[in-house]
């Protein structure tokens, strides 16, 4: 799997939005692959139209029910590169969907940044208005087969090193390449970074890690080495599906993995995405960079707490709350209202 499963040219006007704007003073981030579970997002599709439209719109668009596997399983199905990726973003964008209905959400007004981890910045994308959803599953369909083929199994491998730093993390990976690839794939913060590449160079770099003083060094349960230079199979097909797809200037600012910083010019997505399979997740970084233009709440849209557990290290004076079910929902809304009430009562001098 990709994404944070580890978990056991900037625009000019985007350089003006680094400072919070106006009252808003909070973000949106988006889940990536190992958050997904059987039955995400099932209970949001039977209480909210908006969330049923989006479901329908993705099984339309990939000519195939993946909403039953996503309600209904089963969980080995759902599991499956190609499927788990266009999953958890249609999860995401149907939370933005009630959002949007029920509690008023305008991304352009309420929300300072968005970002996502790896297969969730195509979500914070999508929520943004880059892509629209059906592009945007067909997208990571294509993503997430070409990932899985990109390197036959057991020849590559991911490996978790827990209480190292990131440039420390980066030394031990260039020790252990010996001539293979072995690189820092994801900078999850909190000193947890994961490596990947050939197998070898990667089981070297476990026992070189603990060497090192790292806490824990263990190889994942992954089904390719994802976000390594061994991907550039996948970068290449990832590349040629996005000339077929129509990319728009994001509404909000997208902090993009490979930079840890906003973008916002089509051509500047299209390369950050091409970029960010053979390149290392900067979610450590990205998180700060949020955390330094002055945000303080972090919302985790979609399935899982994954991200919300790495905010906290990351920004420890930020707060992160996951939204992912109806009483998800239904909190966010309260909170928004009691907010707007103590807004419109305090005098005015």
């Amino acid at each position: 799997m990709t994404g944070h499963y580890l978990a056991v040219s900037v625009g000019s006007d985007f350089g003006k939005q680094t400072k919070l704007r106006g009252g808003m003073a909070f973000v949106f981030v988006f889940p990536g692959q190992g958050s997904q579970t059987v039955g995400m997002g099932k209970a949001l599709a039977a209480n909210f139209v908006p969330a049923r439209a989006v479901f329908d719109e993705v099984d339309a668009a990939l000519g195939s029910k993946l909403s039953m596997i996503i309600f209904e399983g089963p969980a080995d199905t759902l599991t499956l590169t190609e499927n788990a990726q266009p999953a958890l973003m249609a999860v995401s964008l149907a939370a933005i969907r009630v959002l949007e209905a029920e509690a008023g959400l305008d991304l352009k007004r309420d929300v300072q940044f968005v970002a996502g981890h790896s297969l969730g910045e195509y979500s914070a994308l999508a929520a943004a208005g880059a892509f629209n959803i059906a592009d945007t599953a067909r997208l990571l369909r294509i993503r997430g087969q070409a990932m899985q083929k990109a390197v036959p199994v057991a020849v590559g491998a991911m490996a978790a090193l827990l209480g190292l730093e990131f440039e420390a993390v980066a030394a031990v990976a260039a020790e252990a390449a010996q001539g293979q690839v072995c690189q820092a794939a994801n900078d999850n913060g909190g000193g947890q970074v994961v490596v990947s590449g050939d197998k070898a160079a990667v089981e070297r770099a476990v026992e070189i890690a603990k060497g090192k003083g790292a806490k824990r060094a263990m190889l994942l349960p992954v089904s390719a080495p994802f976000h390594c230079a061994l991907m550039q199979p996948a970068a290449d097909a990832v590349a040629q599906a996005l000339t077929s797809v129509k990319v728009n200037a994001p509404v909000v600012p997208v902090v993009a993995n490979v930079l840890a910083k906003p973008i916002q010019e089509p051509a500047a997505i299209v390369r950050a995405l091409v970029e960010q399979v053979t390149g290392t997740v900067r979610w450590r970084e990205s998180v700060a960079y949020m955390a330094a233009a002055g945000v303080k709440r972090f919302y985790e849209v979609g399935a899982g707490r994954v991200l919300s557990g790495l905010v906290k290290r990351i920004a420890e004076c930020a707060t992160a709350t996951s939204i992912g079910t109806p009483e998800d929902i239904a909190a966010f809304k309260a909170g928004r209202s009691a907010s707007c009430s103590t807004s419109a009562a305090r005098p005015r001098w």
